[in-house]
């Protein structure tokens, strides 16, 4: 099976993993850190990876599976409202959401999320 590694000047790969690898079919894309306010890093978050996945050649639309990693499983509500407000209108993904104490980016991370979509 052919793989191809994604990144840019503004996702850059790094030593430890990519930004998003494709397979055939499908694209796994790694998790974009979001900093602030629940609902200013849900944003964040969400818009990188739009990002990684259209460089991919895929879109939100195309997403079969989001996993959310929260700092804070208090903000999951507040997080919910901006998320669904993002996503495209009809059913959404599959979707995980777990509490981690601690989130790559520093203390003022709250939220990582990463997906799986179609090309």
């Amino acid at each position: 099976m052919s793989k191809q590694i994604i990144g840019n000047d503004k996702y850059p790969l790094k030593p430890h993993n990519s930004p998003a690898v494709v397979v055939p079919g499908l694209v796994f894309a790694s998790g974009q850190v979001g900093q602030g306010d629940i609902a200013t890093a849900t944003t964040q978050s969400l818009t990188a990876l739009k990002e990684v996945l259209e460089l991919s050649g895929s879109s939100l639309e195309k997403v079969v599976k989001f996993n959310i990693y929260l700092k804070d499983m208090d903000d999951m509500l507040a997080m919910n409202d901006t998320f669904v407000s993002l996503l495209p209108e009809g059913p959404k993904p599959a979707r995980t959401c777990i509490q981690a104490s601690k989130l790559p980016g520093g203390e003022n991370a709250r939220i990582e999320i990463e997906a799986i979509a179609q090309i």
